[in-house]
């Protein structure tokens, strides 16, 4: 341990060392995991009004009393406690606040998803056991229906600090984003770079029908917003330096050292030394890597600084050590377990994932970008040339379905994990996004009222 903690505060010599982290995340089969994150947005339930970070009915008293009840251990920031870990296992999970007070699980890597139902219901019920004594509730959704931006709590995280202030800077929607949304995302694992890049390009092209079938946020100060997915929409105007489908992905040699040219190509956020969050917004990691970034002049990056860096991407699949799906809205407690079982049984079946890639590879560059701009807005009506998504997302269904049951893991009942994908095939069925669903509820028995929301979709 202490040579892994040497090497992550050496200083980094070279590019090939940077190549040499993302290689790293290389596994052999047998220990591909998966690993569920997934926000819900907190409510006071007598007023509907955002929950604070601090008072007696505070996100603060919420992380204490899941640390106090449960056994978990509270991570401080500045005498702040502001995430939990689980200290049952080296790997297990951790309860992180996004910047608007946005309540998240980041799962612990498992090995199939009967284990992930099992960790998101435990989460749930410890949750709520919490959340009730304090009169606060959860929204499943993917953004904030109700308040403003300047309603919105701000947690007390130096890197949000620091975001806050560049966001403006780059893009429109950046605070939005950062402070009003929620998603659900899964972590996979990959075994050769040849493997990643399969996955990264399937994982790219088919993100849009992801997004579409979990479209949930049409609402935004109190009132529909002209979108079905207004979460994925921020994203198209946050900041293009670290967002979007990522072309090069589909070039040519694409490969680690074509992901580490431009990781090192995106403008840094912060850089941690001694406890604190050192402002380096804007600056270049490759000028890091020369010795000449002015806050730290002659100093170089250690791999924790890389590390660091790489979750300051933000593309629609991230690359880290793992493969993270990134273009789904929360949603309620069945769609939490969707989203993994929808890409482990495109991903981890080599079958599937051959189908699924020769579902998409004539897709060209316009055709991919027409489509992830379309989806926000249209759902499962957006098309690819002549198909509509919801055409589409019927046989991206069917190989995730052909996967997980190849895969063959089942529960105590002797289902296989192909069940976990039934909300999702009903969506496709109806043709109606979650969102199109509330829209019309809105429209209808809710009389334009958004706070009926807070009664039918609430944890």
């Amino acid at each position: 341990m202490a040579q892994d903690e040497d090497a992550i505060a050496r200083p980094i010599e070279s590019r090939d060392e940077l190549v040499a982290y993302l290689e790293a995340g290389c596994k052999p089969r047998t220990d591909w995991r998966i690993g569920t994150e997934h926000e819900k947005i907190g409510f006071r339930r007598d007023d509907l009004r955002p929950v604070p970070y601090e008072n007696d009915r505070s996100i603060q008293a919420l992380l204490e009393g899941v640390a106090e009840r449960f056994g978990w251990e509270q991570v401080m920031e500045a005498g702040n406690v502001v995430a939990l870990k689980d200290p049952c296992c080296e790997h297990g999970g951790n309860i992180t606040l996004e910047p608007g007070g946005q309540f998240e699980l980041s799962g612990a890597p498992l090995t199939n998803i009967h284990e992930t139902a099992t960790e998101v219901s435990t989460h749930l019920r410890q949750v709520r056991e919490v959340a009730e004594a304090l009169n606060i509730g959860f929204l499943a959704i993917g953004f904030s229906p109700k308040w403003t931006l300047a309603e919105t709590p701000v947690m007390p995280k130096q890197r949000y600090k620091i975001m806050r202030r560049y966001m403006p800077k780059v893009g429109r929607l950046g605070r939005d984003m950062m402070f009003r949304s929620a998603t659900v995302q899964v972590n996979l694992d990959f075994s050769s770079e040849a493997d990643m890049v399969k996955k990264l390009r399937v994982g790219l092209a088919l993100q849009p029908l992801a997004t579409a079938m979990f479209a949930n946020s049409p609402f935004t100060d109190g009132k529909p917003n002209g979108f079905l997915s207004y979460r994925s929409e921020l994203w198209r105007d946050t900041d293009p330096d670290r967002t979007g489908m990522l072309p090069f992905a589909f070039e040519d040699g694409m490969g680690f050292e074509r992901y580490v040219d431009y990781a090192l190509d995106v403008p840094m956020y912060f850089i941690k030394r001694g406890g604190e969050q050192l402002d380096v917004a804007g600056e270049s990691f490759r000028d890091f890597m020369e010795g000449r970034l002015p806050a730290l002049p002659g100093e170089r990056p250690a791999m924790a600084d890389w590390s660091d860096h790489l979750t300051t991407l933000f593309p629609e699949v991230r690359l880290k050590h793992f493969l993270e799906m990134r273009g789904a809205d929360s949603g309620p407690q069945p769609r939490l377990c969707a989203l993994p079982a929808l890409w482990v049984g495109l991903m981890y079946d080599q079958t599937s994932l051959d189908a699924a890639w020769d579902m998409v590879k004539k897709w060209t560059h316009e055709q991919r970008e027409t489509l992830r701009d379309e989806v926000p807005r249209h759902g499962l009506n957006a098309r690819v040339g002549r198909h509509k998504v919801g055409t589409l997302s019927r046989e991206m269904l069917a190989i995730a379905r052909h996967g997980l049951q190849a895969r063959d893991f089942r529960d105590a009942d002797g289902n296989d994990e192909s069940s976990y994908l039934e909300p999702l095939e009903t969506i496709v069925a109806e043709n109606r996004t979650p969102a199109e669903w509330l829209l019309e509820k809105y429209h209808g028995e809710w009389d334009g009222d958004i706070d009926h929301l807070f009664e039918e979709i609430a944890y």
